[in-house]
Parts: structure tokens; C-alpha cells; sequence
């Protein structure tokens, strides 16, 4: 089999194929001879059909199956061998007509994509702004007041007063006020922080077991999500509700009480003696809420990274070839028109992945299977650390690791995480990163300007 390549454009070239019958005669003779063997003709014991039958009925569907998957093998050995940086894949020209009937020669021509060639350059030249998160007071109480809550107790007064738990019989109401039957009805817990509307909030504070008042649950629980999990029904039902008017029945109530911040509750959250004053207890909280928030700066950096160099780093695509390819490949009938409409986002990203992988071979950045399997234990680790529970034993972890890292699916996340953390400490290496504090409130709003 013969391949040459011919550019058509900068960064557009056509590759020629010329097919002989010392290609692929011995392997259509092959698969003959073994249809033979097996074909039931009428007339004829099975295998003894005469071969010129049989070259008669499968010859030309095999002589295409066979060269169809020699073009394909072929075609990615050349662009291997050759060293040809493609974009996307190699697509055969339109209205190329083959006579397998009577050539024993055939011509194949498909065009190809060129990568572009490029420099990607970071020196400390390359400034960008490294956010560093700080948690103020009104953060570091809220975290405080949680941590408090998380080790109180839990009683059940009498009365209910702003932020205790209402456990309710909750019940439809027809459009007349009444019990409607074969209504919605559940039984569940009310947290009053829920609540969005302040004067529905204030019928769940002093009331008792059997009160009973109508709610429009709608109007009181904007989440939806929520309120579906509460009255037990789909999204699809509780859009479709006849009566939004339910009657809430008090069964009980219960106050969450939160633990006094002394040196119990220090000792039971940081350990003996780590922790000695409400003052240090706040410090230490204060600490590990902005070592948390270091994963949304990281994010961020990473955000403008991409659109720095999307901006500095310049070259050509060969738009014309990637739009008709994208046409090609597509799983769903679409046309040029919606391509075009969608090109610029699909452009972009297929820029950031070349720019990418220039930097990854730049720097030498490489993952190996051992930094996988490590790295996928600590995964573990944390998660079974989350709900208190230890590492698995050694035996049972490789296990488990193994079982992971079969899926190819999360293989490759793991592998795009640890590409991910090397190339972040080669940016906060390379760019000159000027360091910004701000506030979290503040930090919100300018990540969802970005």
C-alpha cells in the first residue's frame, strides 16, 4: 500500500492511497477459503460448494470489508511513522466513486488536519493575580456556631421558639379550605431556617403538639428540591399541584442545644490542650477555613492561566477542515450552519488543549501508574477519614484500588487530577504571581464575573 502526502494549505493536506491486489489478495483468499468451509448451498455438501461459487457471491462485500480495515490500520501507522500532527482524524473526499467489481487498483484520497506549530513561553514577564481567601468574622462565627451545634444536645420543650425542628403531619387542602381526599400527605421535620417568607416562619414559633395552621407551601419553601423531598412527591407532581394550601398538625418539637464553646467542646474538636480560649478556638477555625478555600484560588488561577494564554499564545487553525469534520464525526445528523454557531467554543477549547499539551512536553510534566495508585489510595483515605472511618488494611486498599482504576472512566479522572496539580505548581512557579486578599463574600462575585 502506497500513502503520499500532499499539502493543500498551510495547515491542510490530502493523503493519496493506492490499494494494489499484493495488499490484500492473500488476505481476501483467506477469508474465502473459510467461508467455503462452513457454506451450506443447496445442492452442495457442506464446505465442498465450488470455490468460483463462492468467489461469485462473497468476493466483492470481503474485498471491501478487508480493505476497508487495511486503510484504517494503515492510515494511522503513516501518520505514527511519519510523525504527522493531525487535528481530528483523517476524512475521505467526498464523491470518490470505486469500482470493486472490475479494478483490481484503487484509489482512496482523505484530507487531514494539521496541528499548528507554536512557542508557549511563561517567565516571571507573565503577571497574574493570586487571590488568597480570608474568612472574616461573620465566617468564622457562622463556622464556629455550626461546630457548636454538630456537639449539642437535643431537647424537646414545650413551646417552639425561632430555630427548632417541627415535626409535622402535613395534609392537602382543597381549594374550599377543607382536607382534601386522596391528597398529598406526609409526616415530616420543619427547619424553620428554611423558610423564605418571614410571616409563614412565625406561625412554626410558639406553637405546641396537635396546633394545627395552613401553609402555602410554595410561598414558604422556594426550593423545591426541599419541599418535594418533604411532601414525598416528584418535582413533575408538586408543579402539577391542584392546591398549594396544606394544614401543618404539630406532633413535636425539638431544640437543638448548642455546646457552650469552653474547653470541652475545644478538647472534643481539636484534641487535649490544643485549644485553650474562645479566642484560639476561632484562630484555629479561622485557619482551616482559608486553607480550605485554597482549592477556589487554585481554581481561579487555573481560569486565568487558560484565558492568559489563550490571549498571549497565537496561531492558526484549519477552521475550514475541523468544521467538516466535526460534521463527519458527529453522532447526530448536524449541519454546517450549527457547527458554525458552535465553532468559537469548541475553537477555544481545542487551542487550550494544544497550548496544554506544548507546556506538558516543555516541562517534562509526566504521570506514572505508581503516582496513580498512590494517589487514588489517598482518595480513599480522605473519603473513609470524612465518615470516621480508617484506611483499609493494605490487602483490602489494593483491592479496592485495583477495582477503581479498571474503570476507564475514573482512571482517566485520576490521571487528569495529578495533571491538573503539577501543571498549577508549574504556573505558580513560572508567572510572577502578584498576591490579592479578599474577602469570600467578594471572591464569590468576582469568580461569577469570570
Amino acid at each position: 500500500m502506497k500513502i503520499t502526502q500532499e499539502n493543500t494549505n498551510n495547515l491542510q493536506a490530502e493523503l493519496k492511497v493506492v490499494v494494489s491486489p499484493e495488499d490484500y489478495q492473500e488476505k481476501v483468499d483467506k477469508v474465502l477459503k473459510d467461508y467455503r468451509k462452513n457454506a451450506e448451498i443447496p445442492g452442495f455438501r457442506k464446505g465442498k460448494a465450488p470455490m468460483g461459487m463462492i468467489v461469485k457471491k462473497y468476493r466483492t462485500p470481503v474485498l471491501v470489508d478487508e480493505v476497508n480495515k487495511m486503510l484504517q490500520s494503515e492510515l494511522y501507522k503513516y501518520i505514527s511513522d511519519e510523525k504527522v500532527k493531525v487535528l481530528g482524524s483523517p476524512m475521505p473526499v467526498k464523491d470518490q466513486k470505486v469500482d470493486w467489481e472490475n479494478d483490481t487498483i484503487f484509489n482512496f484520497k482523505y484530507e487531514i488536519g494539521l496541528s499548528p506549530d507554536f512557542d508557549v513561553k511563561i517567565s516571571k514577564k507573565d503577571k497574574l493575580t493570586y487571590y488568597k481567601i480570608e474568612a472574616d468574622t461573620k465566617i468564622v462565627d457562622t463556622y464556629a456556631n455550626d461546630i457548636a451545634k454538630r456537639y449539642g444536645k437535643m431537647s424537646n420543650p414545650k413551646v417552639s421558639s425561632e430555630g427548632d425542628l417541627v415535626f409535622c403531619e402535613i395534609v392537602q387542602l382543597d381549594l374550599d379550605g377543607n382536607l382534601m381526599q386522596n391528597g398529598v400527605k406526609n409526616e415530616a421535620t420543619v427547619s424553620m431556617d428554611f423558610i423564605t417568607d418571614k410571616k409563614i416562619k412565625q406561625k412554626f414559633i410558639g406553637v405546641k403538639k396537635k396546633d394545627s395552621f395552613k401553609v402555602n407551601v410554595k410561598k414558604a419553601f422556594t426550593n423545591h428540591t426541599d419541599l418535594s423531598a418533604m411532601l414525598n412527591i416528584s418535582s413533575e407532581e408538586l408543579q402539577d399541584l391542584s392546591s398549594e394550601e396544606f394544614q401543618f398538625t404539630v406532633k413535636n418539637v425539638s431544640k437543638l442545644e448548642p455546646a457552650k464553646m469552653n474547653k470541652e467542646l475545644f478538647e472534643k474538636v481539636y484534641g487535649k490542650d490544643s485549644v485553650k480560649t474562645v479566642k484560639e478556638f476561632k484562630a484555629k477555625i479561622k485557619e482551616e477555613a482559608e486553607r480550605s478555600y485554597t482549592t477556589e484560588s487554585d481554581r481561579m488561577l487555573k481560569n486565568d492561566v487558560v484565558n492568559y494564554l489563550l490571549d498571549k499564545v497565537k496561531f492558526d487553525m484549519p477552521d475550514d477542515f475541523l468544521k467538516k469534520w466535526l460534521v463527519h464525526t458527529s453522532e447526530q445528523s448536524v449541519n454546517l450552519e450549527q457547527i458554525e454557531s458552535e465553532y468559537d467554543m469548541y475553537s477555544k477549547s481545542l487551542r487550550w488543549q494544544l497550548i496544554e499539551n506544548s507546556i506538558l512536553e516543555i516541562f517534562e510534566i509526566k504521570v506514572d501508574s505508581k503516582e496513580v495508585e498512590s494517589h487514588t489510595k489517598s482518595l480513599i483515605t480522605m473519603q473513609m477519614n470524612q465518615y470516621g472511618q480508617p484506611a483499609p488494611e493494605d490487602d483490602k486498599m489494593n483491592e479496592i484500588v485495583a477495582n477503581i482504576l479498571a474503570k476507564e472512566d475514573e482512571r482517566k479522572k485520576i490521571y487528569d487530577q495529578l495533571y491538573d496539580i503539577k501543571t498549577l505548581e508549574v504556573y505558580k512557579e513560572k508567572f510572577k504571581l502578584i498576591e490579592k486578599a479578599i474577602a469570600y463574600e467578594d471572591f464569590v462575585k468576582l469568580a461569577s464575573k469570570k
